[in-house]
């Protein structure tokens, strides 16, 4: 066979003049012959002009290939007979795209393997698409990669700059973006908490100086919108308004958003000490008479939160002076103490009345009540447990292990004064 003839304009499956036949033969042993020609074949892949240039090759070459693949060698086939340009343009789905391409490496068509390469790595994937296209890739090796360039890993200054972005965003910091600036703030909290979600770079992107800069200004952002609306919010003709009741609704949701992702940073007692700051001023407006008989909803997100900051010192997780424990403990205290008989009431006369402390809820913070009172000091530690006593209230929380304890505490601290006392005089009385 003469390979070094001048090629001459011919089609795929041209019998008049082809001079090779290629016979694909599946796993079923179906043939079928498929009219060909040498120049194509051999200016277009590096398998067959090797197999070609064999002088003892003939006019036709078989090629085993499987049911599956079978439409895949037919379509590879087609394309060596498109001009370079067209290539890109005639690949119409993944599927395909990702059929032909391990074929095009297996039989060196340079050509078609880069235009492959380039359609799979700018196309959109489907989500299975994703998954096939990862597992064939990391088959095909280093020459297939550039396909998976949109799921490589990042270098830790862009998760960065990412994370810092989605934060302003989450938090506000800047101001809002109508008209579609709730839905983006939440999307953004969304992705805050996944980019927070154990990946190995995690720790050294939360323990970067810049990002916890960012990140207490969100705080501090979060904090002043809740505090801006809640002040404003009594000044409003009817308190009952949708409007109004949403909007310090949702910026309650955004301190609590807060308050969930800032253990992930080790920023949990900035949240504390930013709750125990604001908390006076946020009861004072709650027990307003206004809100005698409104904004349920919100009285009981207040105590979400608050059973969240009284769990973190309560067990050791952020660590407070003693005089700041006491104080947490004698802002709130009266207040649960006040709000679980009402809520339980409605809840009595109204079975639909949706806003109520569940058990958990209930037993999360009588746990951390009871906890952060017994390591108060002791003198500390009596002043609430004669205040629990004096109150009709001795129910919830109960705080009878702790008086218990405290009790027993105090019995063996004198027991032990006592006995130190003895001690001394009879040390005296020796000399």
């Amino acid at each position: 066979m003469d390979l070094t003839a001048v090629a001459k304009p011919c089609s795929f499956g041209d019998k008049g003049t082809s001079d090779v036949v290629l016979r694909l033969r599946n796993s079923e042993g179906r043939p079928e012959w498929f009219y060909s020609h040498s120049s194509v074949l051999v200016s277009k892949s590096g398998f067959f002009a090797d197999r070609l240039s064999n002088p003892g090759s003939g006019s036709c070459i078989e090629i085993h290939c499987s049911d599956s693949t079978y439409d895949h060698h037919v379509n590879l086939l087609r394309l060596l007979y498109l001009p370079t340009n067209s290539l890109l343009d005639s690949l119409d789905s993944v599927q395909s795209a990702l059929g032909v391409l391990p074929l095009a490496i297996a039989f060196r068509c340079e050509n078609i393997t880069n235009c492959c390469i380039q359609y799979l790595e700018a196309v959109p994937w489907e989500d299975k698409e994703e998954e096939q296209i990862v597992k064939e890739v990391l088959k095909l090796g280093p020459v297939a990669m550039p396909i998976l360039a949109r799921i490589q890993p990042v270098d830790l200054s862009a998760t960065k700059s990412v994370f810092i972005s989605a934060v302003r965003f989450a938090t506000s910091i800047g101001g809002s973006c109508p008209p579609f600036g709730d839905e983006l703030k939440t999307s953004a909290q969304e992705q805050v908490e996944f980019m927070l979600g154990g990946d190995e770079d995690t720790p050294l992107v939360t323990a970067d100086n810049e990002v916890k800069s960012v990140v207490k200004s969100g705080l501090s952002q979060v904090c002043s919108l809740f505090e801006n609306e809640l002040s404003s919010f009594l000044l409003v003709p009817d308190i009952t308004a949708e409007t109004a009741e949403t909007r310090i609704l949702q910026c309650l949701s955004d301190v609590e958003w807060m308050c969930n992702i800032l253990p992930k940073m080790d920023l949990m007692k900035d949240f504390v000490c930013s709750w125990g700051e604001m908390s006076r001023k946020i009861l004072e407006i709650v027990e307003d008479k206004k809100l005698d008989n409104a904004m349920w909803v919100l009285k009981v997100k207040l105590i979400e939160v608050t059973g969240k900051v009284l769990e973190a010192v309560g067990y050791g997780n952020v660590i407070l002076p003693a005089p700041c424990r006491v104080q947490l403990l004698k802002t709130w205290l009266p207040y649960i103490r006040k709000i679980k008989p009402l809520l339980d009431a409605k809840a009595d006369e109204d079975t639909d009345f949706p806003y109520k402390m569940d058990e958990d809820l209930c037993q999360s913070i009588e746990g951390a009540i009871v906890s952060l009172v017994l390591a108060l000091p002791s003198n500390d530690q009596a002043d609430i447990l004669s205040d629990w006593m004096k109150t009709e209230q001795l129910k919830y929380p109960d705080l009878s292990e702790a008086f218990e304890v405290w009790c027993y505490r105090t019995k063996s601290a004198k027991r032990r004064l006592m006995e130190g006392l003895d001690r001394v005089g009879n040390t005296t009385i020796s000399l």
